[in-house]
């Protein structure tokens, strides 16, 4: 790290950083362990390889990186929108500028069948605080790729997510090669169907929006949400999440969180339609790997 940039961050956290272990990056953002003069550690993103905060600022935007910027607001924003509802563990956020997010440090221990109950009652909890609307206030950020959060005049759920989860993957996926016409026209046709496959109207969930399990760290027997792309949605789009890429001790997760807020009828076969967002958003990042994927849940989407 740049010794202008550790000065900056103890600046913004109130407390001298006396230690950064870089641990690597992704995005073009850098990660880093911080330790403080207090005692405490943190973690820290920062964009680029640590200059200072003025210049790597401009190298974000000159680069059009929406990690940066707009990508450290959202998910600062998130975070603290997530921890509002006091139902779920989040990290503290402790600075954030437009190339710099600094949050508690939090040790990653292993996940426990204990531990994995108590985090599907606490989602649970968060999902029933709510949020005001579909979408969010703040602009959104997934794995780098913007991510529309505004509300739709209808305010139907089932219309929100199509228009603003699924079709601009989709046609993002289309503009860079990946899939065909007839692939779009395939998600399109499924577009066409969610609000006769989607099931009861629900008011909007505040959820995590990136709950993969890669996002859930487990630390002091319990399940840390990190890396948030926070809005008001469906709750089930957060357990389909966490399927899609086998959570630890789904199971359990699975039947806490029934058993403190039941599930409509029918929500396991509308798995694949929350899916299609995030496996879309995949097909973007790495291509036609993704592809057969997408494709199979949008025609689940279309038979069922």
């Amino acid at each position: 790290m740049h010794p202008a940039t550790g000065a900056r961050l103890g600046e913004l956290i109130g407390t001298a950083v006396t230690a950064a272990h870089d641990l690597g990056g992704q995005h073009g953002v850098r990660h880093y362990r911080l330790s403080l003069a207090d005692g405490r550690s943190a973690f820290a993103k920062v964009v680029g390889n640590g200059l200072d905060g003025a210049t790597a600022a401009r190298r974000a935007a000159a680069e059009h990186n929406p990690a940066g910027g707009s990508g450290f607001a959202a998910e600062a924003a998130g975070l603290r929108w997530l921890a509002e509802a006091d139902a779920t563990a989040v990290p503290l956020v402790l600075a954030c500028t437009g190339d710099c997010l600094v949050i508690d440090w939090m040790e990653a221990g292993q996940p426990s069948r204990d531990a994995a109950v108590r985090f599907g009652r606490e989602l649970a909890g968060l999902h029933a605080a709510g949020a005001d609307r579909f979408g969010a206030p703040w602009p959104g950020v997934i794995a780098g790729l913007p991510l529309d959060n505004e509300a739709r005049d209808d305010d139907r759920w089932a219309d929100w997510y199509a228009a603003r989860r699924v079709l601009p993957y989709a046609r993002l996926g289309r503009d860079a090669g990946t899939l065909t016409a007839a692939d779009v026209a395939v998600i399109e046709s499924a577009c066409a169907r969610f609000a006769d496959v989607a099931g009861p109207a629900e008011p909007p969930a505040r959820l995590h929006g990136d709950c993969w399990s890669g996002n859930v760290l487990w630390s002091g027997g319990r399940g840390w949400l990190i890396d948030p792309a926070a809005h008001g949605g469906h709750r089930e789009t957060d357990l389909a999440m966490l399927a899609l890429f086998g959570a630890p001790y789904l199971t359990e997760i699975l039947a806490a969180y029934t058993d403190a807020a039941p599930l409509a009828d029918g929500w396991r076969g509308r798995l694949p339609l929350h899916q299609l967002h995030p496996l879309l958003v995949h097909v973007c990042l790495f291509g036609a790997a993704y592809r057969d994927a997408a494709l199979t849940a949008a025609r689940a989407v279309l038979a069922s």
